[in-house]
């Protein structure tokens, strides 16, 4: 590889990284709480309201990641009410806000199901014990039930903060300049293809692997009464 070609390639990349980590960061931030949401909805005794959630996991689990980007940056954008609302189009008018918010949507889904699969996994004596101390519905919630269920839920969860590092490349296709899209933009000026997107793929997983340690480290954390 070209010394020169890669002090030139990393300054550049490194600033999209920043973006990718900002896009990763608020997409979990506002996808976890929503998939959260829809776990509870989906466990709901209340038919409609359990529908809605997995037919909400349907869809976005079901259909790929860029044609859902494309869908709310291209599509919603054409609709008037869209471009009347002012603060819908502040989200849809720009790339950034708009990748975020089809990341967020698409991992909601899959955390939703994640975290469903941990709520149900919680043993049913411990929750009647919790009834039987009186216990609100709310309390026995935080102080038992989502404890437990994030420690059952949590290494796959690991692998869908995985997937939506990953994910944010997609917003490359919609101007938003983070690893990818500034890759893309030195490829076009260098022609060196090999060299700048083996750089690209060295700052993803640089990115993975660190992820990777904190989950490790958090899992270690939350199971070390069961070590001992």
């Amino acid at each position: 590889m070209d010394v020169e070609l890669f002090w030139q390639a990393v300054p550049v990349l490194l600033k999209g990284l920043k973006i990718t980590a900002i896009l990763t960061f608020l997409s979990v931030l506002i996808g976890f709480n929503l998939g959260l949401g829809l776990a509870l909805m989906r466990l709901s005794s209340n038919r409609f309201v359990s529908g809605f959630a997995k037919g909400y996991s349907t869809v976005f689990r079901g259909t790929p990641l860029l044609v859902q980007i494309f869908l709310l940056y291209y599509g919603l954008g054409q609709l008037s009410f869209i471009k009347d609302n002012a603060a819908l189009w502040w989200v849809i008018s720009d790339g950034a806000r708009c990748a975020v918010l089809a990341l967020a949507l698409n991992t909601a889904a899959y955390t939703s199901e994640i975290l469903r699969g941990g709520l149900m996994s919680v043993p049913a004596g411990l929750v009647e014990a919790a009834q039987a101390c009186g216990m609100s519905r709310a309390l026995r919630f935080r102080r038992i039930e989502f404890p437990l269920a994030i420690r059952q839920a949590l290494p796959a969860y690991g692998n869908e903060l995985i997937l939506t590092v990953k994910g944010t490349s997609l917003a490359s296709t919609i101007t938003v300049l983070e690893v990818t899209g500034y890759a893309k933009r030195l490829m076009s000026q260098t022609y060196a293809v090999f060299e700048i997107f083996a750089i690209a793929g060295v700052l993803y997983l640089a990115t993975n692997l660190v992820l990777i340690t904190l989950i490790r480290g958090l899992e270690r954390h939350l199971t070390r009464y069961q070590a001992r």
